[in-house]
């Protein structure tokens, strides 16, 4: 029997769209776990042979998702009631199943498994050079990255720039034309807010950085705040990795990893909570819906708002150590002679550093654009891996002022590039913008954050955000769930006048 306002065409459609999207999403899942092991426990004689398996089923999942019959399936749903409210799930799957399809399709299976295995082979090849500040070893495998990239962006086609066609895969809609003059007026007040920093006389009475921090105690420390912020360790797990990530691999689990230094706090902890921001999310979508377009977050720069929000909102603010510092100091030593203002400070000190994911809030976004803008030469062709080096120490120095004085400190800090995620670095910056516009909507609707933070309440904002945010999955495209949850468009000066009014008490400026 059809449902009413079904064609008997439609309603079958869209059933095995459903089905053949569950299926392709358990090999997904599967893909994802090979990822995951490789990147926190595989024996280190182990990484050919997973080469080999992941570039096998990469093959196998793009015969899935370039299946002729999603095509036909789609046709046959086109126009139907099914797709007439364009924020109904049967819509949204369409839409989102139309689009990747579109885009999948173009992509050769040859080109799906190429990059697959470059990929694979560059991050392995990645995780052992860096430490050895290997360029020469790295360089060809990143050369055979960016080259397939290239292609990939040709396949897939573009108006104005190659780099638009992948950074479409990570932020629908967005372009190089339309990201620009964001970035500009918020480097604009960045530059100026760094130079009011420096004139400023006032700076940290204590530093973290010549104590010792035991990993055990670290870890113990940042297990019992990611639970206090709402991550389920039901449902997921701590891990290290080379650097940190979150994987969503299905409902129940969903994998954190981070990475540990004695001499650094921040580091590791401050990494749990962006990840631990991210799996939140990921364990708060419509997971009735899962292997469905609709249970995913809908953008990296959405995904992205969360961590940031969780790290830097929330976890860098007075209120939240006035609940937590106590805690801090029974568990880590080293803390137990330095007074919770003097640790704030220290915390949200403003230093250009060298290391992006070490980066203070007032310069993180300016990592950001040196990345954004070697991506789009890199796309464009202007620009070789040869000489990409070069190119990063010379835009480190004109906007932070440093010139890296090895590899594994400048251009090969990141996993990205070796991933093959060249369009992802945006999403950062995007993140912190929505952040901030979305921490203000909240506030004003929950009343003060500062008060429920400052008591260890962090149910009223994670709820908020599982509401408004989380449990809408891909209901709305990014630019419109910003608008649905704030009430405007992006709007930088969010970002902005968080920043100014935060670091201006901070340094009296």
């Amino acid at each position: 029997m059809c449902l009413k306002g079904w064609t008997m065409n439609s309603s079958e459609a869209y059933e095995q769209l459903v089905a053949h999207s569950k299926e392709t999403a358990y090999l997904g899942s599967a893909i994802g776990l090979l990822h995951w092991d490789q990147r926190t426990q595989i024996p280190p004689e182990g990484h050919a042979h997973r080469v080999n398996v992941v570039s096998y089923l990469a093959k196998v999942r793009h015969q899935m998702v370039t299946d002729p019959r999603i095509g036909e399936w789609l046709a046959d749903l086109d126009g139907s009631e099914l797709t007439r409210d364009p924020l109904s799930v049967s819509a949204v799957n369409f839409r989102e199943w139309r689009r990747s399809y579109d885009r999948a399709t173009k992509i050769s299976e040859k080109l799906a498994v190429e990059i697959a295995r470059a990929t694979a082979e560059g991050q392995s090849v990645w995780e052992k050079a860096r430490p050895l500040n290997d360029w020469k070893t790295f360089a060809p495998y990143l050369e055979r990255v960016v080259s397939l990239k290239r292609e990939e962006a040709s396949a897939l086609g573009y108006e104005d720039e190659p780099y638009d066609a992948l950074l479409d895969a990570y932020e629908q809609g967005e372009t190089v034309k339309g990201l620009q003059p964001v970035f500009n007026t918020l480097t604009q007040a960045l530059v100026g807010l760094l130079e009011s920093i420096k004139r400023s006389s006032k700076r940290a009475r204590a530093s973290l950085d010549e104590r010792r921090f035991p990993k055990a105690d670290q870890e113990s420390f940042a297990i019992e705040v990611a639970k206090q912020i709402g991550y389920n360790f039901q449902g997921g797990r701590l891990d290290i990795s080379a650097h940190p990530f979150t994987t969503g691999l299905g409902p129940g689990d969903v994998r954190i990893t981070t990475r540990y230094s004695e001499n650094d706090f921040g580091e590791a902890f401050f990494a749990v909570i962006h990840e631990a921001g991210h799996g939140i999310y990921h364990q708060g979508l419509p997971l009735e819906h899962w292997g469905s377009p609709f249970c995913r977050p809908i953008s990296l720069g959405i995904n992205e708002s969360q961590s940031r929000m969780w790290e830097n909102l929330v976890a860098r603010s007075m209120p939240f150590w006035k609940h937590f510092y106590a805690q801090a100091q029974t568990r880590l030593v080293s803390l137990r002679d330095i007074p919770r203002e003097d640790f704030y400070f220290s915390i949200n000190r403003v230093s250009p550093s060298l290391i992006r994911v070490e980066a203070d809030e007032v310069t993180y976004n300016l990592h950001i654009l040196l990345r954004f803008e070697l991506e789009v030469l890199l796309c464009r062709g202007d620009l070789d891996v040869k000489d990409l080096p070069a190119a990063w120490n010379e835009k480190m120095e004109t906007y932070l002022g440093l010139t890296p004085p090895d590899y594994a400190q400048g251009v090969m800090q990141d996993v990205h590039w070796s991933s093959g995620s060249i369009g992802y670095f945006p999403t950062y910056t995007l993140g912190n913008l929505y952040s901030a516009q979305f921490f203000a909507r909240a506030e004003q609707d929950l009343g003060s954050l500062d008060e429920q933070m400052g008591r260890g309440d962090f149910t009223p904002l994670r709820e908020w955000l599982r509401g408004k945010i989380h449990s809408q999955g891909s209901r709305y495209l990014p630019k419109d769930l910003v608008k649905e949850v704030t009430g405007e468009n992006m709007n930088p000066r969010y970002l902005i006048d968080y920043l100014e009014r935060k670091y201006g008490e901070l340094y009296e400026i």
